[in-house]
């Protein structure tokens, strides 16, 4: 069974799930179809009543905005990001290379019950009796060893360009983990424990969601929260993405040219004391054009202790989550999904 306890990336003791073969199928299979509720629906808010917010890092004001965000949506797209136009388009291309193989082709990279890179499908996919309409491939450290097995030859284009995607996300993850924690009071010194290359873990996702033949019935990737400090997203092709926020719903992040979405996840969620949310998001499909996405994950390394910060500058606030390793937080996620933060709280919001 596969554990990814080095890594920094959410460990689960994974079924072998094959994606579907795309490319054969004009019906959605009953595996694979999903009835929409109520509280699932989500709003096309076309009248721009609601907006995740837009922030330009380098406005004057982008520390407090960037709090504004994580405190009302745990969400916001970033403008003048830092990540290069040109590391974009190859990420671009050399995603869509990948998914474009044959699956007999992707296939020869499939995960194992002992390594959880390679291609596959999401890891949320065993917490629900259906499926979604999505294939992945998931790179944690270097993508050469999966990168061969599927291009013995031409390899090394794929890897350079998700090496540069890494290596500027990273950048730009550790300015926004400065901003945070300056918004919340947490200490310089204190911030030096989240950043650096001892002191996190991150990995790649990317996602493929063909056209789906019905897709009012077909799920992309089921609402779940990232065990990150932040995640960074770009979609590619068409909006896909939906952030649940707290009484008023599901809403579409649209296409914003040269933005970046930057979401929290679990870990920030406990550092913060529960000021900043941790983004309940999930991933629709349409017949029209066949959507991608790319990934990045910035957690902590597997034995640092994470607990709130924010009550050491507050002296009248009680933590509301007990301190436990990131490895022991995983183990919880892994095991109840959205029920993992409820099980490490000790206080109720």
């Amino acid at each position: 069974m596969a554990t990814i306890e080095s890594s920094g990336v959410e460990t689960k003791t994974l079924p072998i799930q094959l994606p579907l073969d795309f490319s054969s199928i004009q019906s959605v299979p009953e595996s694979h179809a999903w009835a929409e509720s109520n509280e699932d629906k989500v709003e096309n808010n076309g009248d721009g009543s609601i907006v995740l917010p837009i922030i330009d890092l380098n406005d004057p004001n982008a520390m407090e905005m960037i709090g504004y965000a994580c405190e009302n949506w745990g969400a916001f797209q970033l403008k003048n990001h830092g990540i290069s136009k040109s590391v974009i388009e190859e990420l671009e291309v050399e995603t869509k290379r990948l998914f474009d193989l044959p699956k007999e082709q992707k296939l020869k990279a499939l995960r194992s019950r002992d390594n959880p890179t390679g291609y596959g499908t999401f890891w949320i996919t065993p917490f629900f009796q259906q499926r979604m309409w999505q294939e992945g491939f998931t790179i944690i450290g270097s993508a050469v060893q999966d990168a061969k097995k599927i291009w013995p030859n031409d390899y090394q284009p794929f890897c350079d360009a998700m090496k540069k995607f890494e290596d500027e996300s990273r950048v730009l993850i550790e300015k926004l983990i400065h901003l945070s924690f300056k918004f919340l009071g947490i200490s310089e010194e204190e911030e030096k424990n989240w950043v650096g290359p001892k002191n996190h873990a991150g990995a790649i996702q990317l996602n493929s969601y063909p056209i789906c033949p019905k897709p009012e019935n077909a799920m992309g990737i089921a609402p779940h929260t990232d065990t990150s400090i932040f995640t960074l997203l770009h979609q590619s092709q068409s909006s896909g993405l939906h952030i649940f926020k707290d009484g008023s719903g599901w809403f579409t992040v649209p296409l914003v040219p040269d933005t970046i979405i930057i979401n929290t996840g679990d870990v920030l969620h406990m550092l913060s004391n529960a000021r900043f949310k941790s983004a309940l998001h999930k991933v629709s499909v349409n017949n029209v054009k066949h959507r991608y996405s790319m990934v990045y994950f910035y957690r902590p390394t597997m034995d640092q202790v994470v607990s709130p910060l924010v009550p050491n500058n507050n002296s009248d606030e009680e933590p509301r989550f007990r301190a436990l390793t990131f490895k022991e937080y995983v183990g919880i996620k892994d095991k109840y999904l959205d029920k993992a933060l409820s099980i490490v709280s000790v206080k109720e919001d």
